[in-house]
C-alpha cells in the first residue's frame, strides 16, 4: 500500500460513530500534472477527489461514483471519479479569460452519479450549493439522498489533500445515537483538526489524537491511485457516433485523426487506414460517448 494514497474506515464505538479517512499523495500529483490549475481552483479540485473517495467508501456500488460541479462562473465544471476498485481521475474546467477566481458560487449544482454497469444501473442526485461550502454540499446530499447526517472536513495542502467523513451508526430502526451527546461531541471534535495533521500524521495518529476517549477502532487501509478508464476502443466508438463524413475532413485537414483524453493526456492517433476501418461495415452504435 502507498503510503499516503489510502481510504481507511474506522469506528468511534463509545460514541455510535463511524467513518473514513482518505489521503491522496501522488493520486493528486498525477490528477495535478494533467493542467497548469490556478492555485484556487487547483485546492477545490483536491477536495473534491478526497470527496469522492470518501463517497465510494460510504457508500455501496460496484462501479464508478462521480462528482461533478457546474456553475455559470468562472468556474465552468469540476469533476472527480472514484472506482469501487480504488482508481481516481478528475479534471476541471474554467474561464480562462475571466479576471475572477475559479470558485463555486451561489448557482452550482452538485450532481453525484454512481453507475454500476453489471447491475445496469444508474442513479443520479443533484444538489444545490450554498455559497462557496465543499464540504456542506456533501453533507447535503447524504442529509437528502440518504437521510444519514454526516460532518465532512476536506483539505488541500503541500501537494496533498486529505478528507475525513463522521456518519452515526443505523440500527435496523433508523439512526442509533445511544448517546445523546455524542454526535455534537464527535462535531466539535473533527472542527479541531489542523491541516497540518490531515495531510501529514497517520490515520490512528490523526484519528486518536482527535478522537481519544471515544474508543478509535481502524480496519484495514484500501489503496487508491490515479486510473483512468479511456481506451482505444472508446475512441473508436466515439469517433462511430461523430460519422465517416466529420473524420474524413479531419483527415483532409489533418492527415490524421487525433483524440486526447483530458483526464490523462494520453493522445490516440488514427490514420487513412485506420479511420477507413472503422466505417467499413455497419456497426451498431448505442448512443453518443467520449474517449473518457
Amino acid at each position: 500500500m502507498a503510503k499516503h494514497d489510502f481510504l481507511q474506515r474506522f469506528l468511534l464505538e463509545q460514541a455510535g460513530v463511524h467513518g473514513a479517512f482518505v489521503r491522496l499523495d501522488k493520486t493528486w500529483r498525477d490528477v495535478r500534472a494533467q493542467s497548469d490549475y490556478p492555485k484556487p481552483l487547483a485546492s477545490l479540485l483536491g477536495r473534491t477527489l478526497a470527496a469522492s473517495a470518501l463517497l465510494s467508501g460510504s457508500i455501496k456500488f460496484r462501479g464508478r461514483l462521480s462528482i461533478q460541479f457546474r456553475s455559470e462562473g468562472a468556474l465552468r465544471l469540476l469533476f472527480a471519479e472514484c472506482t469501487d476498485g480504488g482508481g481516481l481521475r478528475g479534471l476541471a474546467r474554467w474561464d480562462e479569460g475571466s479576471e475572477a477566481v475559479p470558485q463555486l458560487g451561489e448557482d452550482a449544482i452538485l450532481a453525484v452519479t454512481i453507475d454500476q454497469p453489471d447491475r445496469d444501473l444508474r442513479q443520479q442526485a443533484l444538489i444545490a450549493c450554498e455559497g462557496n461550502d465543499l464540504s456542506g454540499a456533501f453533507e447535503r446530499y447524504f442529509e437528502q439522498s440518504e437521510q444519514l447526517p454526516t460532518r465532512m472536513l476536506l483539505v488541500e495542502h503541500g501537494g496533498r489533500c486529505a478528507g475525513l467523513l463522521l456518519q452515526p451508526i443505523a440500527d435496523g430502526g433508523g439512526i442509533s445515537l445511544g448517546d445523546p451527546d455524542a454526535w455534537n461531541r464527535v462535531g466539535y471534535l473533527l472542527a479541531t483538526a489542523m491541516t497540518d495533521e490531515m495531510v501529514n500524521l497517520s490515520a490512528e495518529e490523526l484519528l486518536r489524537r482527535l478522537f481519544h476517549e471515544e474508543g478509535v477502532r481502524v480496519f484495514e487501509p484500501r489503496p487508491l491511485a490515479f486510473a483512468c478508464s479511456c481506451s482505444r476502443g472508446r475512441v473508436e466508438t466515439m469517433l462511430r457516433t461523430l460519422g465517416r463524413e466529420e473524420c474524413e475532413a479531419t483527415l483532409a485537414a489533418e492527415g490524421q485523426v487525433a483524440v486526447t483524453c483530458e483526464f490523462c493526456n494520453h493522445t490516440y492517433r488514427l490514420d487513412r487506414v485506420d479511420v477507413a476501418g472503422l466505417f467499413a461495415a455497419t456497426v451498431p452504435v448505442a448512443g453518443p460517448s467520449t474517449a473518457q
